[in-house]
């Protein structure tokens, strides 16, 4: 018996719109690293997690808003248009898909961060934090330790 097609496939065409519907509302750390590091005009980067967490480390170019306020202060830090990607602390948190449900409901295009802050700091890309600009070493497990790219 095989395990893996226990259930069969489903059609490619069904397939291709699937995958294509889950790359239309996330986005990786990889990537995201790529547009903040091109200056991607127009991209927001918003981190939904709370001061504490945001004093700990954050993302360049981030924009602090927990989600509790993104309704009432969206609007003061994130300019009308601007496609937006949020993250949280990680895999194992909603918060980033509570804050782009947010989002969605304002009018932005926005996608997830998938892996959140956990990933970011994991895959070894800089974070700020009270003591400045800041990498960690590259935890091999998440991506290879040459690049910051798992060139996929």
């Amino acid at each position: 018996m095989t395990y893996t097609f226990a259930v069969p496939a489903a059609d490619p065409v069904t397939a291709a719109a699937h995958f294509f519907a889950r790359l239309s509302f996330e986005t990786d750390v990889s990537d995201v690293h790529a547009d903040l590091t091109a200056g991607t005009p127009g991209l927001v980067v918003v981190d939904s997690r709370g001061a504490d967490a945001w004093a700990q480390g954050h993302l360049p170019g981030a924009v602090h808003l927990p989600t509790a306020e993104i309704a009432t202060r969206a609007a003061e830090l994130v300019s009308a248009g601007s496609a937006v990607v949020t993250y949280c602390w990680g895999p194992g948190c909603n918060g980033a898909t509570r804050a782009a449900l947010e989002f969605a409901r304002l009018g932005h295009p926005v996608k997830e961060m998938l892996g959140g802050y956990e990933y970011w700091v994991r895959e070894g890309l800089p974070v700020v934090t009270g003591a400045g600009l800041t990498r960690r070493p590259v935890d091999d497990l998440t991506a290879p330790r040459s690049t910051v790219s798992c060139d996929c």
